[in-house]
């Protein structure tokens, strides 16, 4: 399926993001999680810039997405959190800004860390601030079989909600992901 996908700005406070009515899916997690990867995957191109580097994003990026015929959306990426010298200070007050308008979140966690404290937190405040959120383990291509199956089954308990297994890099999970997004941005 077609997906087509542009940046459209960063934002360093709420008042800088679009106002013009679109869904929005907020990414949320800890620096060098994946979210700007994991964008790359979704969209099929590099529109989002990654590093190795963690703390790299410091301002919300926001992209307008369409995938196939159905109605457009906005994919914001958000700073991680969790990186001191990232300077993340301003990660909750523009964090809350984002979610604050009411639109979808989903909670990207690393797959070989289950149940960190920060990813915790962040959950806590996701299911309080929004309607629709979601739990996605990231880099799960980098776990054996064995290893998958004990780190879903803990985030699964930590988290106390299904939690979706993907892989920027080989693609694992990216379908389901679109449906989760689909049922997010749709359920308005």
């Amino acid at each position: 399926m077609n997906v087509d996908a542009v940046f459209v700005r960063s934002a360093a406070s709420a008042s800088d993001l679009p106002r013009d009515g679109l869904a929005e899916v907020a990414l949320v997690g800890r620096s060098n999680v994946g979210k700007s990867s994991l964008i790359n995957a979704l969209v099929r191109q590099r529109v989002a810039r990654t590093s190795a580097a963690p703390g790299k994003t410091r301002l919300a990026n926001i992209y307008r997405v369409t995938r196939g015929g159905g109605s457009p959306f906005y994919l914001v990426d958000l700073p991680g959190y969790g990186y001191a010298r990232g300077g993340t200070a301003g990660f909750g007050q523009l964090a809350g800004g984002v979610l604050g308008r009411d639109q979808s979140a989903l909670l990207l966690v690393d797959a070989r860390h289950p149940g960190l404290d920060s990813d915790r937190a962040a959950w806590r405040w996701l299911t309080a601030s929004v309607k629709r959120s979601a739990v996605v383990a990231t880099k799960i291509d980098k776990l054996a079989r064995g290893e998958r199956i004990r780190a879903l089954r803990e985030l699964t308990s930590v988290f106390d909600t299904s939690v979706l297994p993907v892989s920027a890099d080989t693609g694992e999970g990216l379908e389901e992901l679109w449906k989760l997004i689909d049922q997010t941005t749709k359920s308005g």
